[in-house]
């Protein structure tokens, strides 16, 4: 019998890249930057860092130079985001943008992070009407 921690799924959009990664993760964080934000078009991402050797990709992803040493992965079929290495902050490990897994909410977030650059109103959502679909706008 093994300590393995569970494996988590995910993809992109059109399917044509899949992972495996273990639970167990170095963090979970919710970054507000602003290269986050514009690389996905999302008011935030979700990056949940693993070692190479705890994830296992099928398909290719385009590599994308985002910095001098980060690198964005993405399906470039489709064109989602997927994953972050960077050498020099992270050496050996992936970031996987948590979104795109199955079931999310099998790794918790543990923080949010670059707040400095987080867009003012997300600071508000918990005031804001929800509504669990598409509501009827007058």
């Amino acid at each position: 019998m093994t300590d393995e921690a569970p494996r988590a799924s995910g993809q992109c959009h059109c399917g044509e890249i899949r992972y495996s990664m273990s639970t167990a993760v170095q963090h979970h964080a919710l970054c507000h930057c602003s290269d986050c934000r514009r690389h996905s078009g999302a008011p935030l991402v979700g990056w949940a860092l693993v070692g190479n050797d705890e994830i296992e990709i099928s398909g290719t992803a385009k590599i994308y130079a985002s910095s001098e040493h980060g690198r964005r992965h993405f399906c470039g079929n489709c064109g989602t985001g997927l994953f972050y290495t960077n050498e020099t902050i992270f050496p050996g490990q992936i970031d996987v943008q948590s979104a795109t897994l199955d079931d999310p909410d099998l790794i918790p977030a543990q923080a949010q992070i670059q707040t400095a650059e987080r867009i003012g109103w997300m600071e508000k959502l918990g005031d804001m009407p929800a509504f669990e679909r598409y509501p009827p706008f007058e």
